[in-house]
């Protein structure tokens, strides 16, 4: 492991995943990888129209995206799940060169400028997962890793999960954890059902897995500016690392050209408007209800963004379906406010996802744990004291690992995923209680069981293909 590469695709992975909605555009090989998508989506595009039977007690499906946890920095010490104990060989970690590490290196804290070993946690760790919670209390903040597009791919190392300290800006914080079992999700996780193979969609960090959430596709940028664009030499070895890859899709953070966005981003970087089919526009031909409800979302429309604000968590911007000046931007995208007033006044539509603000949504780096999770119990029981309780099933999830250590390989995928291990918990009238599904998910599968309850057609080949979050049901309640 001498130096990053972009990983070759295994058998199945291609770009025939992402499924376009434009003619072809010539940007050198993104020319041929268009072509394959467009039959790929003739087949995915079949299909939908009616309900499965079995999921109409589902009225409302409400779904809450979290930022930034691997399963095993929540859930490793979770009771009956696939964890820490479980680890084996991938508790090895080994520098860039293939050498195992004798020790953990120090754990860095780069909250401030210049970043600096975090002198709360011990160094000359043995190179193993820790209790972060022995030394920074969940109600802290600490380091935040780095979490990237090729990055994670080396992290992951072909299923090893031994590049995590290698890969990372954080040292040995990487291998940290915390045990949420006890915390206010934890509890909801040990009442319903906990989900211990769920995966984030595509590898790296918050941008491209919202976008795989709203579309199942990776954003293209075939315009994108040099200064951009990710270089890699002959062998696929990484040389500069970017946030478009050399053959135009975008797969780190970036902004989009509609509103809101960081007021400072050069007009040549914004992302243009996408032209890809959403679950928002496959719910709206069906005439099914559906929101984004974002925290701070009133105040960033009107150029007053809370400094936590993250732009780039809001997917339906991207797309020109909901670009400035439209009627659907209007009407579906809405703030977390909205949210909670559907709620009181029993006007919650049948899809709605929430995300909350920065300071609640556990980001490492600028949100304790502990304030996220205390919130998404209030989101949680604002709507088991509502009407819609008795229709509704709430999934809890995380867009991405933040980079951090879990020892679960993905399963295979394509070229743009999936990424590692993440929370997701289902809470439900109709869940299985006191559960832990061991059935294999990723971000798509929450795409997948909205297809099946409402009848659509898939947006792609992977939410097609995927398995649905189903296995938290308890037939027997349905």
């Amino acid at each position: 492991m001498t130096s990053l590469r972009v990983s070759p695709r295994r058998p199945g992975r291609g770009i025939a995943t992402i499924c376009l909605r434009r003619p072809p555009i010539a940007i050198g090989a993104l020319a041929v990888g268009v072509g394959l998508v467009t039959m790929a989506c003739s087949v995915a595009d079949r299909g939908g129209g009616r309900a499965a039977p079995s999921l109409e007690r589902i009225r409302h499906l409400l779904v809450i995206f979290q930022e930034n946890w691997s399963f095993d920095g929540l859930y490793g010490k979770f009771p009956g799940a696939d964890g820490i104990e479980n680890a084996g060989p991938a508790l090895r970690q080994v520098d860039k060169t293939g050498r195992p590490y004798a020790t953990l290196p120090p754990a860095i804290d780069n909250r401030t400028s210049p970043a600096r070993p975090d002198p709360r946690i011990p160094a000359d760790r043995p190179v193993a997962p820790f209790e972060l919670g022995r030394f920074i209390a969940p109600t802290d903040t600490t380091g935040n890793p780095l979490h990237r597009f090729y990055q994670e791919q080396d992290q992951i190392h072909g299923g090893r999960m031994d590049g995590f300290v290698a890969w990372t800006n954080v040292g040995g914080l990487v291998m940290s954890y915390y045990d949420a079992t006890d915390l206010p999700l934890g509890r909801l996780a040990r009442e319903y059902t906990l989900a211990d193979r769920f995966f984030h969609a595509a590898f790296g960090g918050s941008f491209l897995n919202h976008m795989w959430l709203a579309c199942a596709c990776t954003p293209i940028f075939p315009e994108a500016p040099d200064a951009m664009r990710a270089q890699v030499d002959a062998s696929g070895v990484l040389v500069r690392d970017g946030d478009v890859t050399p053959d135009g899709y975008v797969v780190n953070t970036a902004f989009s050209v509609n509103t809101p966005h960081p007021a400072a981003t050069p007009p040549d970087q914004l992302v243009p408007s996408q032209t890809f089919s959403t679950i928002g526009d496959r719910l709206s031909a069906m005439g099914v209800s559906w929101a984004w409800y974002a925290g701070g979302w009133n105040d960033a429309l009107t150029g007053r963004p809370d400094r936590d604000f993250q732009f780039h968590h809001q997917l339906f911007v991207y797309f020109a379906g909901f670009a400035d000046g439209t009627a659907a931007k209007a009407g579906h995208l809405r703030d977390e406010q909205d949210f909670l007033a559907a709620v009181r006044e029993d006007r919650l539509p049948a899809v709605a996802f929430v995300k909350p603000l920065g300071p609640d949504d556990e980001h490492p780096g600028y949100a304790s744990l502990a304030r996220g999770q205390a919130h998404v119990a209030d989101l949680v029981r604002a709507v088991m004291d509502s009407p819609a309780w008795a229709s509704t099933m709430i999934v809890i999830t995380y867009d991405e690992n933040d980079g951090r250590w879990d020892h679960v390989a993905p399963p295979p995928g394509d070229r743009w995923g999936p990424g590692s291990r993440v929370p997701a918990i289902v809470v439900a009238p109709f869940a299985r209680r006191g559960h832990v599904d061991h059935t294999t998910y990723d971000t798509t599968s929450i795409l997948r069981l909205i297809e099946l309850r409402w009848g659509l057609a898939p947006l792609g080949t992977r939410d097609a293909a995927v398995t649905p979050l189903t296995g938290a049901l308890d037939p027997g309640r349905l």
